[in-house]
Formats: C-alpha cells, structure tokens, sequence
C-alpha cells in the first residue's frame, strides 16, 4: 500500500527473514554486531504488530519495515537518503516525538495510520552509563484513543487525552446480531445483542474504535449457508465494512475477541476484561440512523447540532459525549426517571455548588497504571474526590447525589454505594494532601542571586520546586540551596578577579555573565581581542585571567571565541547540576509513590469522575433549559 517514490526504494532493499525486515548482508545490517539491533529484533518478537521506536541519542529511530511505514506515514526522511548499500533506516528529533504520534493517532484520516500502533523504546539515562553499553526498555505503547505518556510525571502542563478507542467485534446468531467492545486502556467489555442489522451500523457509524473484527458467523445466512453478496441479508452490514478496515476471526465471540485484543496489544494471557454490560430490557428502542442524522444528533452538513441547543455554550466535552450517548443509547425507563428526578433537583438548587472538574477516567486510569501523573492531574483528582464530598456534605446536595449513584453504576459498570464512595474519597483527598504541595512555591523559593541570570535557576529549579510538600525532601532541598549558594560564590569571585585584571588597561570592561539554555551553562562573554590584549600586555590581574579557558558543549566541542570558563566555577556547576539531578529524581520518585498508592483507590476515582461528569452534564442542560424557558415566556 505504500506509494512515496522514498519508500518504494527502501522497500527494495528489505529482507523478510527476520521480523525486522532487515537485510544483513547490507551496510549496518548484522544482528551480531549492531547490538542496538539486535535489542530491536527482541523487542519486535514481543510486539510483532506495533511500529517499534528506540531512542538513539537525541533521536528516535526506527529500521527496516518499520522505517518504510515511518516514511510513508509519519513524513520522515530515509537516514542516508536513498543509497542503496545500506539498511532502511528512518526517524525524527526527540523533541517530535508527540508531534509525531499525535499527527498519526489524532488528527489522521487514513485508515492505515489510523490502524498504526507504536511500541516506544527508551535509553536507561544517567551518568553511569556514559561509559557502558546503553540498556533499553519498553517505556510504553500508543494508539490512536490510548497516547504515550512516559515522562509525564515531570512535565509541568496537562495532557490533552483523546476519548478512548475500543475494539469492536460483531457477530450474529438467531436472535440477532451482537455486537462486543473492548477497551483495552480501561480493561472493560461490553456486550449488546438482538439488534437489528440497522442497529449494527448505526453503533458503527458512532463510536471510534480502533480495530473491527467480524465473525464468521456474518458469512452465514439464517439457513447456515454461505452469505457474501453484496445486498440480502447482512448486505447492509457488509455494504458498511467494504470501506472500512476489518479482520474476520471465529470461535466464541467474546472469549475469541479477548485472544485478539491480547494478542493486538501485547497483553499477558491472564489480563482479565471487567463486564460493563448493562441491560438492555425495559427501555425504549433507539432511533433509527436516518433520524438521528435529520435531528442533528450526528454531525450532518446542513443540519444544526441538538447537542447544541441542550447544552450551555461553555460546557464541551465529557459533559456533551454524555448526553449524545444519552440519545444514542437510551437507558431503561427507571435510570430515566432517576435522570428527571435529578434534573428537577439541580433546577431549584440555591446553595453554591461545585465547579465540577471533568477528567476522564481512562486518562486517570492510564496516568495512575503507568504511575505518570504529574503533580497537576493529581491535583485535578483531588478536586474531583473533594467536589464529592462537599455534595454529600451540603444538605441541599445530598439528595442529588444519592440520585447520581444509579446514573453513574450504569455509566461505569461498577457498584459502588453512597457509604463506600464518601469513605474512598477522603481516604484519596487524604493521601493526596499528605503529598502535594497545594499551595505552590509558598514553602519553596527559586534560588536568587544577583551575579547569575535568573533564567537560569528559574529554568533549573522550577521543574520540580513546588510540587511536592517540602517536608518529603529537605535534604535535597538543601543540598540544592547550598550547591546554588557555591556556584554563586566560584562565579563572583572569577567574575571580580577578571573586571579587576581588565580594568587595568580598558575603562568599560564589558564583561558579562551568560546564561546558555541549551547547555543549562553559566559563562562568562567577554570580547576576543580584549582576552589576547589582557594576556599580552601583561596586568595585575593576568594570573586570573590566564585561568580562563573556552567553554564547551556537553560533547566537549568549542562553542565560540568569546566564551569563557574556569575549572573552580566548572566543578560548582557540575555540583549544583549534580543536586538539582537529584532533588527532581527525588520529587518524580514522591509522584509515582503517590500514583501507585492511589491505584488501590482506582475503582472510586473513577467512579467519583464519572458522576461529576454527569452532574455538569445534567446541570448545563437544565440551566440551558431554564434559558429557552424565560425566551418563551
């Protein structure tokens, strides 16, 4: 399928003895003396169907198949360009990795890319292997609906997460057709069956999924024998797939799906999918798919949204996927009564209530698994556990929550009572308190000094001050203050030393202390010619100077004639990076601590998030409801 004239040519070049698709008798190509390669063809035979990334440097890089798929659908370059001696390599900076993903899982149309897993290999860093080969690990995995998230932990912004992607499998028996999602992100199943072929294809045309599978039991009629043709029964379903990228597999339609999923993702045999199921008797029948495209309801050209019109201008979102699945998906007429009842509470509200913060609970549940929730998402699942417990506290609100427990049950599948959900949020508010620092950098001040660019300890420092309560790490906390405090002392007595040696023969020395933020270096800039000048003439301050030497990159390069360093200020500076190393190693360790105990509470988070969304949601729509209430009257 693939067309660039690039990937064509690397094609050429690819051997399918391996799963790499590296052939060896080419320049760079021999499993016994690339170790990296070697590493990348273990890793492959882990994860056969995912594009494999591994970390070389500053770089991402992928080899053989993978490099052509890089190619064709993520832009990248060939390594080497087009010569034909050597294997296929290809990649992209480091810091395009997300870029990179989010281009192929988020915002792509095609149906191969969209269908493109990514298995993300990292380098073990650290000073002790600068002199040893480097190890490699499995830092994560990405799809579209399920990002990639390793490092998130140390980041200082929130992470914009896609509604997560399901794997779909349909099937069909003499009761009707059935169709089975899976979630792999939140390890969740559920299943709906006696449906009508229509039913089928409008659930197609509404969910994203990520991968389809269909039974074999489609390829048979209702008299068992074989039924491929495009119109009769099930032309429709299969008129709907033609375009669509889908795999046909047998066996249990359930059981046979989870041995797909598994082996699609990677997962261990004894992965266990929860059953979020709920039934579907005494409800009413959904829409057909040509109504809801002529009510709006399905993004349509020239038909306005309802969603729109239901909803508050500002409420986007978890709230609106909601109430579409609501519309798309009714629920038994007690929910529905629940759901009026709540609604005819929250219109006579007269308390304060909360801001209601809506996180998803897959992006909770993917943070929390891989222990890289960042000091921001933690805060956020704070104020949802809070938001709780200020309803439940609130007289005028507690009614509405004891509503609210049936909704979200059906929502997420899990049965929590009103006792167990208040005793599981502060247990979790609790624990996050005892860790996070909500108060920001009140207790943690950014090293000041005035001879250094404040940039540069503003850069250093703030990746990591104020974000953990500074009693779990005083120690480095000051370690880092009296290594910063050193670093001050070595660049001020230099810097004297070098204006006193110059002023003797120049009046405006012009020297300066430079911040380079590519480098994390302080330096001092001073003019080229006035350096030789100082050496030759010979000053009272020459044996200060002459200690100066030219500063360089971390691969020891030369990087300019008017920047200068001395071994004192060198040895201060590798001392404050040392620390500062340290306390943010110290503080991301605190994170994931945090993160792992928090995994226990996993089942009431995502409840509690589930039900401030569906507070929001029901909320904006009655106070839409009022709105259009006072028009009419």
């Amino acid at each position: 399928m693939c067309k660039k004239p690039s990937t064509v040519h690397l094609i050429e070049r690819l051997d399918y003895s391996n799963l790499l698709g590296m052939d060896c008798n080419l320049k760079n190509g021999s499993l016994k003396e690339e170790i990296l390669y070697l590493e990348m063809l273990q890793f492959k035979s882990k994860f056969p169907r995912q594009i494999l990334l591994g970390r070389v440097g500053d770089f991402y890089e992928a080899v053989g198949i993978d490099a052509c798929i890089l190619v064709e659908y993520a832009g990248s370059n060939p390594f080497g360009g087009l010569r034909t001696d050597s294997i296929p390599r290809a990649g992209f900076p480091v810091v395009n990795l997300q870029q990179t993903l989010d281009d192929l899982t988020h915002n792509s149309y095609s149906v191969v890319s969209a269908a493109i897993q990514w298995c993300i290999v990292e380098e073990v860093q650290g000073p002790a292997q600068a002199q040893s080969t480097k190890r490699r690990f499995v830092s994560g995995h990405a799809h579209p609906g399920n990002p990639y998230v390793y490092g998130l932990v140390g980041v200082d912004h929130d992470l914009d997460f896609p509604e997560p992607m399901s794997v779909v499998g349909i099937s069909h028996s003499a009761r009707g057709y059935c169709i089975n999602m899976v979630l792999e992100i939140m390890k969740t199943y559920s299943s709906e069956d006696c449906l009508t072929e229509e039913a089928v294809v409008t659930k197609l045309r509404t969910c994203r999924y990520h991968h389809l599978f269909l039974h074999t039991s489609l390829s048979r009629n209702s008299r068992g024998t074989s039924s491929r043709g495009k119109f009769g029964e099930g032309g429709l379903l299969r008129g709907e797939c033609r375009s669509r990228h889908f795999e046909w597999f047998d066996g249990n339609p359930i059981s046979d799906l989870f041995v797909k999923v598994k082996e699609l993702y990677g997962l261990d045999h004894d992965v266990m999918f929860r059953n979020v199921t709920v039934s579907s008797g005494n409800r009413a029948q959904p829409l057909t798919l040509g109504t809801f495209t002529q009510i709006g309801v399905i993004p349509t050209d020239g038909i306005p949204s309802l969603l729109e019109v239901l909803l508050l201008p500002h409420c986007t979102g978890l709230p609106v996927l909601y109430v579409r699945d609501l519309l798309l998906n009714p629920p038994s007429y007690e929910i529905a009564s629940k759901i009026q009842a709540t609604c005819k509470l929250l219109s006579s509200v007269t308390c304060s209530i909360p801001e209601f913060t809506c996180v998803s609970s897959a992006k909770i549940v993917k943070l929390l698994e891989w222990k890289e929730a960042n000091h921001i998402e933690l805060c956020r699942i704070k104020n949802v556990v809070d938001e709780i417990l200020h309803m439940h506290r609130t007289p005028e609100l507690q009614e509405i929550v004891e509503h609210l427990i049936g909704l979200t049950w059906v929502a997420t599948g899990l049965e929590i009572d009103l006792k167990t959900l208040v005793a599981g949020c502060e247990i979790a508010s609790g624990k996050i308190d005892k860790i996070i620092s909500l108060d920001g950098n009140k207790d943690q001040k950014v090293s000041s000094f005035t001879a250094i660019p404040d940039e540069f300890f503003e850069d250093m420092e703030s990746e990591w001050k104020g974000r953990v309560k500074a009693i779990h790490i005083n120690d480095v906390l000051t370690s880092v203050d009296e290594a910063a405090k050193a670093l001050h002392l070595a660049v001020t007595e230099v810097f004297a030393a070098v204006v006193f040696g110059l002023k003797a023969f120049v009046r405006n020395h012009n020297v300066e202390i430079f911040y380079c933020r590519e480098q994390k270096a302080v330096w001092f800039k001073i003019p080229y010619h006035w350096y030789l000048s100082t050496l030759s003439i010979g000053s009272p301050g020459e044996e200060h100077i002459e200690q100066l030497k030219y500063a360089v990159d971390s691969k020891g390069r030369k990087v300019g004639d008017e920047l200068f360093t001395t071994g004192m200020v060198e040895d201060a500076l590798s001392r404050y990076h040392e620390a500062n190393a340290k306390a943010k190693a110290r503080v991301l360790e605190r994170l994931r601590g945090l993160s792992a105990e928090l995994q226990s509470h996993i089942n009431i988070i995502v409840f509690s998030s589930t039900l401030v969304v569906i507070t929001k949601a029901l909320y904006a729509h009655v106070r839409m409801g009022s709105r259009w209430t006072k028009t009419v009257r």
